[in-house]
């Protein structure tokens, strides 16, 4: 991950991305993607329920823009590789956020040491650092329309 922005899709794979998922608040949202996460082998189940509580402790802060949360928790014993997951929802639910809410999009993280961590989230915000990058995340409707708009980027950066 050493040029940042580059290591995006080698953490996204297609496995990892869902669409038109159902959930009820957040913590069904964050749930959903902590379980793609579980499923690509990124983490163990504990590190969805770090995420969790990072948000019930810390508020709605992992909501980084209109529409879009990044649900996250500290590196620990539960990651086992750096990865992300994508979940559309197919109704957005409000975290809490005063301006940013409510969520369409959920971007999990995780990371398994400080340096990771910190340059995944900085290729994050490159990504969605651009308005017309965001709407066509917000907007996608398969999951090959959000791998697109993210190898976009890297071919841009």
């Amino acid at each position: 991950m050493a040029e940042g922005s580059h290591a995006l899709s080698a953490l996204l794979p297609r496995s990892a991305i869902r669409v038109g998922v159902e959930a009820a608040d957040w913590r069904a949202a964050v749930t959903a993607a902590g379980d793609v996460l579980v499923s690509s082998g990124a983490t163990a189940p504990a590190y969805t329920g770090e995420m969790i509580a990072a948000i019930e402790q810390m508020g709605a802060y992992m909501v980084i823009a209109p529409g879009i949360a990044l649900p996250h928790a500290r590196p620990s014993p539960a990651v086992l590789r750096v990865g992300l997951s994508v979940v559309a929802l197919a109704r957005p639910v409000p975290f809490g956020h005063p301006q940013n809410d409510p969520v369409t999009l959920v971007i999990a993280l995780a990371a398994p040491d400080n340096r990771a961590h910190t340059q995944a989230l900085a290729a994050l915000a490159g990504l969605l650092a651009e308005e017309t990058r965001r709407a066509a995340l917000l907007r996608a409707e398969r999951p090959e329309e959000i791998l697109a708009a993210v190898e976009a980027y890297e071919d841009r950066s």
